[in-house]
């Protein structure tokens, strides 16, 4: 609807994971490069972890466009499994068959070895990625634990890595996953952007999609940060709306006050913390005034009585 009045080729603030509109902040690219050490060939686990629309997911897709074609690639986006079903969906993601009926944890398993141990010798990589990997109940992921025992003496014959929210670091620190733990070679924690990491965002994804930079005014992005705290996801929300917004007004840029209406029809009330705190001040104001009011309109009468 406004792609033409803006000059845009596509929606610039799509909540897609797309890799072709990652912003590679510092920290981005530290992760990224924390990812991509998992392409070596140092096996065991890589643990990328991150609040709720940083960017993990993203991050990840990128990374996944750097695997070279010796590497096969299982990921799992839905790991609220059990063990056999985990290891029955690496099946699945390894194109390994097997019979769904006899399936068992050893029968899987040794399936599984299998396929590392060919791909080895054919001189392949195999990794597995876990998506949402807080969801993942400890005896999963000791099941996966065991899968890296399979190693030669110089490397495991398998990469995994896990990607989640802060929960999974909690989660790790139990006494039971210590010997996991124990395997992680490379940690990263993704930060929301800061201020000026967000303004340098929201230029890149529109010059990305082929508009004007300068779209935002400096108002709007430092409201915009304020609003979202800086987090990937809550930016997009809150762009596309103002685009949608500045489009409805028939104006060519994008100030606070658009900002401020677009963050009352985007985001979650729980969001706008800014917002609310002041209409609850003023609210607050405008009753204490009245019950003045109504205080010495009292005392008035009490002194004619």
């Amino acid at each position: 609807m406004y792609q033409d009045y803006f000059g845009l080729s596509e929606k610039p603030f799509s909540i897609a994971p797309n890799p072709e509109y990652l912003y590679l902040s510092e920290r981005h690219k530290e992760a990224l490069a924390h990812l991509t050490h998992g392409l070596g060939e140092s096996g065991g686990f890589v643990l990328l972890t991150g609040e709720v629309g940083t960017g993990k997911t993203t991050v990840t897709r990128c990374m996944l466009e750097q695997v070279p074609d010796s590497t096969q690639v299982a990921f799992i986006l839905n790991p609220t499994l059990s063990e056999l079903e985990l290891l029955a969906s690496i099946c699945d993601e390894l194109a390994i068959s097997y019979d769904s009926e006899k399936a068992t944890l050893k029968v899987l398993t040794d399936l599984i070895k299998a396929r590392l141990l060919d791909n080895h010798q054919q001189g392949r990589h195999t990794m597995l990625i876990i998506d949402e990997a807080q969801h993942l109940a400890p005896q999963v992921l000791e099941q996966l634990r065991l899968l890296t025992n399979l190693e030669t003496n110089h490397k495991k014959l398998l990469q995994i890595i896990l990607v989640g929210q802060p929960e999974l670091q909690t989660l790790l620190r139990r006494n039971e996953l210590r010997q996991l733990a124990q395997r992680i070679t490379a940690r990263y924690h993704l930060l929301p952007l800061a201020l000026t990491q967000v303004d340098a965002y929201i230029k890149h994804r529109l010059k990305v999609a082929g508009g004007r930079q300068t779209l935002f005014d400096k108002g709007a992005v430092k409201y915009v940060h304020q609003l979202t705290g800086g987090i990937p996801r809550l930016i997009n929300l809150l762009c596309e709306r103002a685009l949608l917004g500045a489009y409805s007004a028939q104006v060519n840029h994008i100030n606070k006050r658009i900002i401020v209406q677009a963050a009352c029809e985007a985001l979650p009330e729980t969001e706008q913390s800014l917002p609310r705190q002041q209409g609850r001040y003023w609210r607050f104001i405008f009753t204490l005034g009245g019950i003045m009011m109504l205080f010495a309109l009292g005392i008035g009468l009490s002194y004619i009585i």
